[in-house]
């Protein structure tokens, strides 16, 4: 009974994923939309479907959808009207391929070093905080299910008004110091060209600031893996065991290194697939392979600690950035059009998985004992998402011809493909990139691992979504305002609060395909 509903949310979540991202060009969060169908199962009085009322059957259905939703329209037929914008028709079923495996390697990796000290499970993700808080609100009920209502009414009227109301809740469930950057970087990019007539993307800066920080980031990352703790100390009073790292740096170590080479084994048989054999030396080809797994891991650990952070991940633009870079390298543009679909393939995933692990998490923290329990739970939440990413495979494969033959691509694969078929029209990228990424360092430097602050700099710029950046500011004050009235009971209120903003905006953007239709 569990698999044929998880196998049918999927199939929704699949559908609206792929309708609203060709017709509207935008993604819904569907993990919390999942939490609460899965919910509303629950309460079906039929003897069937009463298992549902388990907060951890509801976890297993919000992860499927969520799975299936992101798969199916911000990887799967993202990265395979790339080829087909670029007038390769041709190379969609290679694509598709190279696409499935990134895909399913990206998972793993993420799978592998959720719970460590650079994808720690009690950092934001706020995402996955709103998802456990809408379950755990459905099952106890009472105020908690009243005020999470209040907030999901509100997030989808602002969805109506077309408010990005989601900034706020985030800001109510994330690091303090990354969303105040964040916001910074929405004000920027909102403001900034109007005042000094100035067109930011044009120029490439905010893609600058990234390169920087990102380039600190992955420093830091390499930096964390290379620590060896010689020993540690016995604490003087007991510890919460949820809050010590399940993963440790050696493990977390190994994992990115077999990432690294799955991911280039990945690219080889893409590449041997989409026939690029005859179309570059064996060395090239090895260079290639080589480029495009590097670029994949860096995609995703990037996407993914913005995602972590602040709720919001910039896999175009950092996709982007790679995209310039081949075009600097001066790769050919097939071997580039499939490279960027390839790498285009992680991160979103990656991002997604990692909400659901953090709302499995608090669902499972309260149990003892805990980590063979969390372990467990894990490992059927990574069953649960292969269940959504294969009805993902399923619907796009049956589907995306009758969506690009009437000309329905994902606006951003366009911008790919136009990029890769026309090159660099602004002179001096590379000045631009090289320069921009200074500030973008200096602030990753200063912000350190936890606050990610050049990062989420850079996702603001990146963003750019109108009117967010109040939004942002103003719920940042409320927070910290409220926590000095409040106390300690402060953050509890606000997650729920700041998770029905999100529910309402989810709910919203996912009814927009109502109005597509």
């Amino acid at each position: 009974m569990l698999f044929v509903l998880l196998a049918v949310l999927s199939v929704v979540g699949a559908v609206i994923g792929v309708d609203l991202v060709t017709k509207l060009g935008i993604s819904a969060n569907t993990s919390v939309v999942g939490a609460l169908v899965a919910m509303l199962i629950g309460r079906i009085p039929l003897a069937g479907l009463r298992r549902m009322r388990s907060v951890h059957r509801q976890n297993l259905a919000q992860s499927a959808i969520s799975a299936a939703t992101f798969a199916a329209a911000n990887v799967l037929l993202t990265s395979i009207a790339i080829p087909y914008a670029f007038g390769r028709s041709d190379l969609v079923w290679p694509m598709l391929a190279g696409a499935t495996v990134g895909l399913l390697i990206d998972v793993w990796v993420l799978y592998r070093s959720f719970g460590s000290r650079l994808l720690p499970a009690d950092a934001a993700w706020p995402s996955g905080v709103a998802a456990a808080e809408t379950i755990r609100a459905g099952d106890k009920g009472g105020k908690r299910a009243l005020v999470l209502g209040a907030g999901t009414l509100v997030g989808m009227g602002g969805a109506l008004f077309s408010l990005p109301l989601s900034a706020a809740g985030v800001a109510f469930l994330g690091n303090v110091w990354a969303l105040l950057m964040f916001g910074f970087g929405l004000g920027v990019a909102e403001y900034v060209p109007g005042l000094l007539d100035v067109d930011l993307t044009g120029e490439f800066i905010p893609h600058g600031v990234m390169v920087g920080a990102g380039i600190v980031a992955l420093g830091q990352a390499v930096r964390l893996l290379a620590r060896r703790r010689t020993s540690t100390p016995a604490p003087s009073a007991p510890a919460d065991p949820t809050a010590v790292p399940t993963v440790d740096e050696a493990t977390l170590r190994r994992t990115l290194m077999r990432g690294y080479g799955l991911f280039t084994a990945g690219a080889v048989v893409m590449a041997v697939l989409g026939g690029l054999l005859g179309e570059m030396s064996l060395p090239a080809l090895v260079g290639w392979a080589l480029f495009a797994a590097f670029a994949a891991i860096v995609h995703e650990l990037i996407v993914g600690l913005a995602a972590m952070q602040s709720g919001w991940f910039p896999a175009f633009a950092v996709t982007l950035i790679f995209l310039i870079a081949g075009l600097l390298m001066g790769i050919p543009s097939v071997p580039l059009a499939l490279l960027v679909g390839y790498v285009s393939a992680t991160g979103p995933a990656f991002a997604d998985m990692g909400y659901d692990l953090k709302a499995g998490w608090l669902l499972r923290k309260d149990h003892r004992p805990w980590d063979a329990y969390e372990r467990a739970g894990r490992r059927e939440q990574l069953k649960a998402s292969l269940v959504g990413f294969a009805v993902a495979l399923a619907v796009v494969a049956l589907v995306w011809q009758a969506y690009f033959e009437q000309d329905m691509l994902p606006p951003v694969a366009t911008i790919y493909a136009d990029t890769v078929k026309h090159g660099l029209d602004s002179p001096g990228v590379l000045t631009n990139l090289l320069l921009w990424a200074i500030p973008g360092a200096l602030i990753q430097l200063l912000g350190g691992t936890k606050r990610q602050m050049g990062v989420m700099l850079a996702t603001g710029l990146l963003v750019a979504t109108p009117h967010a950046c109040w939004l942002v500011i103003a719920a940042l004050a409320v927070r910290v305002v409220y926590r000095r009235w409040r106390g300690a009971r402060a953050d509890e209120e606000l997650n729920l609060v700041g998770a029905g903003l999100i529910a309402g905006s989810s709910l919203g953007d996912s009814a927009q395909i109502v109005k597509a239709g």
